[in-house]
């Protein structure tokens, strides 16, 4: 059994610190109605604005041994060597170019970093970091993803309901900071923050006591999202998907993954490229939210008058609303531009998950 939970001890508090602005981007008023909107696998809405997701599914690869840090440092896109156990980020894995790979959260725990990256990246990405261990490096990787459970709790109820499982007196506190707690007396790590953006946190637990650990949360009113509803929600705050957004023809600064990337730090795989973009102002094009006025297929034209501009690279229907996510050349235009996706109709929105100023 992988031991995610060294340090036995049991805080009594634990706290969030969410930016709710992201709401007005998309044009949500609140979580609730988000929440509201999206098809629950129950086939009604959280009247408690709490909703559970089991993101067991997704890749958990453990990195360990002396030179952990430096070696996630040089691999991705974040600054490693600065975290300190309790702390975490994401972090953009990146081809030699600078095109994408995947998003992944890092969390330092004492001697390890336990990586959560996305399903259908997980074989490759433990490949690929194992392929950069060299003789010198102390450095191991493992899989860890059949051994841990892990639920994503969000919603504004979120910290209301973990309370009343044990986490007293929720007070501020920086996002992807985590914490061991027993809840129903079962050891939880809780960290700040979900995969989406949206207010809550990541639960990770041994496999063995999931469904415990689920039915505790489901028993205060937390309702389950199928995977449906979280592609709803997905695109819905703009988060990119491997295979979609992510993919070899976009590199990280297109997408806007700007607060995943160290300008500072040094050398990494990809960087020089990054580096270029950045101080050239060279992005040419971006990924934005589109208000679709009907169904379009992924991989649509996008097009500004006679002029191809772009692609569709995901789409959803929420409630009979249409949302869309795609890529849009950065001279055309951004928020408000009206275009076609196909023959539909379509306006370019705000993500909330995501951001395309250069840093001052």
């Amino acid at each position: 059994m992988v031991d995610l939970f060294c340090d036995r001890q049991f805080p009594t508090t634990l706290s969030i610190k969410c930016n709710l602005e992201y709401m007005e981007n998309n044009n949500l008023n609140n979580l609730s109605t988000l929440l509201q909107a999206a098809r629950f696998s129950t086939g009604k809405a959280t009247p408690t604005g709490a909703a559970i997701y089991d993101s067991s599914h997704w890749g958990k690869i453990l990195v360990s041994d002396r030179d952990r840090l430096r070696f996630l440092h040089n691999q991705s896109t974040a600054d490693f060597e600065k975290r300190q156990a309790g702390e975490g980020c994401d972090t953009v894995f990146v081809t030699s170019t600078a095109r994408t790979i995947d998003l992944a959260t890092g969390l330092i725990l004492d001697d390890e970093v336990l990586l959560i990256v996305s399903p259908n990246r997980r074989k490759y990405l433990f490949d690929w970091l194992d392929k950069y261990i060299f003789f010198a490096d102390r450095v191991k990787v493992k899989d860890v993803t059949d051994s841990l459970a892990s639920f994503t709790l969000m919603g504004a109820e979120s910290a209301a309901i973990l309370e009343r499982l044990g986490c007293l007196k929720l007070t501020e506190r920086s996002q992807y900071s985590h914490e061991l707690y027993q809840l129903e007396g079962i050891e939880v790590r809780i960290a700040i923050g979900t995969e989406l953006g949206l207010p809550g946190y990541r639960l990770i637990v041994d496999r063995a006591n999931a469904p415990a650990l689920q039915q505790a949360l489901a028993n205060l009113g937390a309702v389950t999202v199928d995977e449906d509803a979280w592609e709803c929600l997905r695109i819905a705050q703009g988060r990119p998907k491997p295979d979609a957004e992510l993919t070899e023809d976009y590199n990280p600064l297109e997408v806007g993954l700007w607060d995943t990337i160290s300008f500072s730090k040094g050398c990494y795989i990809g960087q020089e490229t990054i580096a270029r973009l950045n101080t050239y102002k060279g992005v040419k094009q971006y990924l934005w939210g589109i208000k679709l006025s009907g169904s379009v297929a992924v991989g649509t034209t996008i097009t500004l008058g006679d002029e191809k501009v772009g692609v569709l690279t995901s789409c959803s229907e929420i409630d009979g609303e249409v949302r869309g996510l795609g890529y849009i050349r950065s001279k055309a235009g951004g928020v408000g531009l009206k275009v076609m996706v196909g023959d539909v109709e379509g306006e370019v929105i705000d993500l909330p998950f995501v951001r395309h100023e250069y840093p001052a």
